[in-house]
């Protein structure tokens, strides 16, 4: 499949891309610093920036079928790029008639119940942005979306054991997530859901077949 990932230069996406390619997918790998994704036969690097306007992007996505959003911040600019950036990228899929997008979210986003949860005190702004932004993608498009929705993002090696749960997210190998962003893409059985992940002991395809 011809694949467009959104912050192809962070930590999720230089692992998800690479996973891409090895799976034999074509990837438009977009990022504002784009000269620093090699190219190769399946990888296409792209400039894109999160703080153009939907119909530039829409350009940029050329034959794509799908659309990952994982880019990120790192809380520099939240509203513009993690929020209004992702809804954006969002309104450029539709345009284009792409339905599929994948959309890296955040532990607990949508539940500001559990934001008093320890240690998200510190992410509270960042939730924010990921809360209004995943809401629009349920609320406010036709796309055959995922969000996913893990914990902490250890820079650890992964097992590719997972725990999907619809209740509770935690701390989970990069590595991992970047897999399971891959393994899904041509799932229908996770399209409209919002899936809460963390490290576990189920092989990832496994997990996916659950569903």
């Amino acid at each position: 499949m011809k694949t467009f990932v959104v912050g192809a230069t962070g930590r999720v996406g230089q692992k998800l891309i690479a996973f891409l390619e090895k799976q034999g997918h074509i990837v438009y790998a977009g990022a504002r610093s784009s000269e620093k994704i090699t190219e190769t036969e399946n990888i296409k690097p792209v400039f894109f920036d999160l703080h153009t306007e939907p119909e530039e992007m829409a350009a940029k996505f050329a034959d794509a079928e799908a659309v990952y959003f994982v880019a990120g911040s790192r809380g520099k600019d939240l509203l513009q790029s993690d929020l209004y950036g992702a809804v954006k990228v969002m309104q450029a899929a539709e345009s284009k008639g792409i339905k599929r997008y994948i959309h890296l979210s955040s532990a607990y986003a949508l539940e500001p119940e559990q934001w008093q949860r320890e240690g998200m005190a510190s992410l509270m702004d960042y939730t924010i942005a990921k809360f209004f932004s995943d809401r629009w993608l349920i609320d406010n498009t036709s796309l055959d979306y995922t969000i996913l929705q893990p914990g902490a993002l250890k820079e650890t090696p992964g097992s590719s054991l997972i725990e999907i749960s619809e209740t509770t997210s935690g701390a989970i190998p990069i590595e991992d997530v970047a897999v399971l962003l891959g393994e899904m893409l041509e799932r229908p059985a996770t399209y409209q859901k919002v899936i809460k992940v963390q490290a576990g002991e189920t092989p990832i395809s496994e997990a996916l077949d659950q569903l």
